[in-house]
């Protein structure tokens, strides 16, 4: 393979496509490890954030014991895991290292391929700017995530769940981002001289809004513990608003901070987004893209039945890694179908 720099550009779009398809694939996979990490209790077991030297995890025991001090003096050891033994520890650290260590990796597949696609002249016009800002992205995400271990550091034994949920709004922005220039790319394989960029609908903007604000409810109840309060459905302590909730002032803060409020909002709320993501895939149907509209209905009923089997189970693990995982298959759905839609044809 010659390292020289071409004379004139030569645009791959069809190789950038693969190469972002693998980069979405790890992203997904960041997001189910990033579950994995919250519902094990496992993101406060590493205490530092080095971007470099953390890629290296203890390599013997008194490396181990160190790291083990390090979390001694948080507040989650201090007020809910004193007493655990090392074994202990090292089970929790495997998941949090597991989930940095793939946020390293990403950067590395995304950065170091744009560049030699940059150097190689093969990104087509007006895909540069993209590609670099999906790339800060991924940067920010990083800082993000550190700005959220933070949080529990202090004078609380868990992270803010505010948050948390920037944290994976954020991851699957970026995911959807991906997909979306994926779509683009192929589209430009295939009518190199035609194609242009989709444009975002004003239905398909509503439709992903009203998803953000389902995942943001998701990751408020997640961040809050909220999945615990009741665990039943479709009834909430035999009413379905359950009776004696404290409520908080200003009202406003129900909906962000009270947990039984939060579940009650996620719970129903879903109604509506699936209502929208419905007539979201038909669109996409009608437009001709049938892929989208099968996937959305076939993630979003999966969805719902996982989403009740979570509170049903008292939050199982793998029940509720699965809910968080199809939640990510269901943004890149709706990515697919709103692309399918704003796509120029002709």
């Amino acid at each position: 393979m010659s390292l020289s720099r071409p004379a004139a550009a030569n645009p791959q779009p069809a190789k950038i496509a693969r190469w972002l398809l693998i980069a979405a694939a790890m992203v997904f996979l960041m997001v189910v490890v990033g579950g994995i990490t919250r519902l094990t209790e496992s993101g406060l077991s590493m205490v530092r954030w080095e971007p470099i030297s953390g890629t290296i995890p203890p390599l013997n025991e008194a490396q181990w014991h160190a790291e083990f001090d390090a979390y001694k003096a948080t507040p989650e050891y201090q007020k809910i895991n004193r007493g655990m033994s090392l074994d202990e520890f090292k089970s929790i650290f495997f998941w949090e290292y597991l989930h940095r260590l793939i946020g390293r990796l990403i950067g590395m597949v995304f950065a170091v391929p744009l560049l030699w696609f940059a150097w190689k002249r093969a990104i087509p016009t007006g895909y540069g700017p993209r590609l670099t800002a999906l790339l800060a992205l991924g940067g920010l995400q990083g800082a993000i995530g550190w700005w959220m271990v933070k949080s529990g550091l202090i004078d609380r034994p868990d992270v803010s769940h505010l948050r948390l949920a920037v944290h994976l709004l954020t991851a699957l922005f970026i995911l959807g981002g991906l997909v979306w220039t994926v779509l683009d790319l192929l589209d430009l394989k295939r009518n190199p001289a035609t194609a242009r960029p989709a444009r975002l609908t004003s239905f398909s903007l509503a439709a992903m809004l009203v998803l953000f604000i389902q995942l943001l409810l998701g990751a408020f109840t997640a961040g809050l513990d909220a999945g615990y309060a009741f665990a039943e459905w479709p009834l909430m302590g035999g009413h379905v608003f359950p009776q004696g909730v404290q409520f908080l002032e200003p009202a406003w803060r129900n909906v962000v901070d009270n947990p039984i409020v939060v579940q009650f909002v996620h719970r129903w709320f879903a109604w509506v987004a699936a209502a929208m993501l419905l007539i979201l895939g038909w669109k996409a149907q009608q437009a001709g893209t049938k892929g989208p509209a099968h996937a959305i209905a076939t993630f979003l009923a999966l969805q719902i039945v996982l989403g009740i089997a979570t509170l049903l189970t008292g939050v199982d693990i793998h029940v509720a890694v699965a809910h968080q995982a199809v939640g990510a298959l269901l943004v890149i759905s709706v990515a697919w179908a709103a692309h399918g839609i704003g796509t120029r044809r002709g």
